[in-house]
């Protein structure tokens, strides 16, 4: 199908051209483009990292690594071709590759291409509020992998393997990037053709099962809340605001007086670590697992200083809960 300009009450063909005539580059233009401004092909998506290549015992790289707003990893692969050639084959070793990742890791690896380009956005805190999670929710992180084909043109071999993927409850999507020459300008037609738009909800039929189980898992979660002081707080955050109440209330002025009423086997891990390890901790892996505001250190008045653990969830919760009990405190749970 043709583009077409209308002027003076008269259409006029613009001509198609190919990105090799134009100069526009793989990976130096197109994927350069693309990773600013994903949604062009992959809608609802965030980029983690692009030219991802941090695998055991190989040298293949991914284009483009996102995420979508269901937390499944989203692989992109990007040909200026005519043909898509074998990137089919090439994405699906790639999904394999990654279907294990884990949201620590992806943490990991989000928070190596954020630094790279020079962006100061803490991974953790954009990954969940980009999911919409209040807290971790590692079992439902990367529980499919997703795959978009981005290319100027598909074979018919290429079309045909990925429909016949997609009949199999796999969900590869194909963009054609189609591009056009008016005048000096280069105009590009993105389309998504596999599959067709129309066609969508026969795949979503496919998959209902396996979503319904998804849907399953995520219902068995835990999301309580709970009530404190009259605010109502995550498990996180209701650790935070119990034990800088009880602070503010006794005003501790050695370490060893906050363990008594709070102590370190309450959290498996343990519930303080000085401020130094913390930092130490985030500066090796980009991810905060202690409260290191400023306004959340607590100083003693031996110049040290200590932070709270905010890894908090289900399998912990209860045991800070029964400790608060005994220091007197009301917390109501709200589901």
């Amino acid at each position: 199908m043709a583009i077409y300009s209308f002027e003076n009450k008269a259409f006029q063909k613009i001509g198609e051209t190919n990105f090799n005539n134009e100069g526009i580059l793989e990976r130096q233009h197109l994927q350069a483009a693309l990773k600013t401004q994903i949604d062009i092909v992959a809608p609802n998506c965030l980029v983690i990292s692009e030219e991802f290549s941090e695998w055991s015992e190989s040298q293949r790289r991914i284009d483009i690594l996102a995420v979508d707003k269901e937390a499944n990893l989203v692989v992109i692969e990007l040909k200026r071709t005519d043909t898509g050639e074998f990137m089919e084959l090439q994405a699906l070793r790639y999904a394999a590759m990654v279907s294990t990742l884990t949201f620590v890791r992806a943490t990991e690896i989000y928070q190596k291409y954020l630094n790279s380009v020079g962006s100061e956005t803490n991974a953790e805190t954009a990954l969940l509020d980009f999911f919409g999670w209040e807290e971790l929710q590692e079992d439902d992180f990367a529980s499919d992998v997703r795959i978009i084909l981005v290319s100027a043109n598909f074979s018919k071999e290429l079309t045909t393997s990925v429909m016949w993927l997609n009949e199999r409850n796999l969900d590869i999507r194909c963009v054609r990037l189609i591009p056009y020459k008016y005048y000096d300008k280069i105009l590009v037609d993105a389309q998504q053709i596999i599959p067709l738009p129309e066609a969508e909800s026969y795949q979503v039929k496919i998959k209902q099962q396996s979503e319904e189980r998804r849907e399953a898992r995520k219902s068995s979660k835990d999301h309580t809340h709970y009530l404190f002081n009259g605010l109502e707080y995550n498990k996180r955050k209701l650790v935070l605001a119990v034990i800088t109440d009880w602070i503010s209330r006794h005003s501790p002025k050695a370490f060893s007086e906050l363990l008594q009423a709070f102590p370190q086997e309450t959290r498996g891990g343990g519930m303080f670590v000085p401020l130094s390890e913390a930092k130490a901790i985030y500066e090796r892996q980009g991810i905060d697992r202690h409260f290191i505001g400023e306004d959340e250190i607590i100083q003693f008045s031996d110049s040290t200083q200590y932070v709270i653990s905010n890894q908090w969830g289900k399998g912990n919760i209860e045991k800070f809960l029964a400790q608060t009990m005994k220091l007197g405190y009301e917390i109501k749970e709200i589901s």
